[in-house]
């Protein structure tokens, strides 16, 4: 069977049409997981002291810790990446909800990413520095890819919601 022969078989075959809902059901909980794992170590001092440096660094974001402490800032956070993380998982029942989730979500990982340019040693310098990412780089790049999901999720939110009858 030729690669052509294959690939039209498959294509027309009934699991092809299952792959499309799977992928998007994988995909927003693959989100949901990652969002509420890195909320839930928010409560541990190691992720506190680990997100510090980034937080302290940015114009954005080093105001916090004139208002709260760095373990109190991590937790404040994480009750809302755990929020983040429930209202993107609600979608099926409560689109609404996954709107605000989604909104959430993309903010949170564009102020993750904005980190990239006011975060010393993000770039490897031992190593040539741009294009090549130290730890901290590699750490912070990925939020590329969950801001990507985010805005996936937030478009399949308003598709759901523009299905709806008004006044739902």
């Amino acid at each position: 069977m030729s690669l052509e022969n294959a690939i039209s078989r498959l294509y027309c075959s009934p699991i092809a049409s299952r792959v499309a809902p799977a992928g998007e059901v994988a995909v927003r909980y693959a989100l949901v997981f990652v969002i509420a794992w890195i909320g839930a170590l928010k409560f541990t001092t190691y992720e506190a002291n680990a997100i510090q440096p980034l937080v302290a660094s940015s114009p954005l974001m080093s105001w916090v810790y004139d208002i709260f402490s760095v373990t109190t800032f991590s937790a404040v956070l994480g009750v809302v990446e755990l929020a983040t993380a429930a209202l993107i998982a609600v979608k099926p029942w409560a689109p609404r909800a996954c709107f605000g989730g989604s909104v959430m979500a993309i903010g949170m990982f564009v102020v993750t990413l904005s980190f990239m340019f006011t975060t010393p040693g993000v770039m490897a310098l031992e190593a040539g520095g741009f294009p090549v990412l130290s730890m901290v780089g590699n750490f912070l790049v990925k939020d590329v890819v969950l801001l990507a999901v985010a805005l996936w999720t937030l478009g399949d939110a308003v598709r759901t919601l523009r299905a709806e009858p008004l006044g739902q």
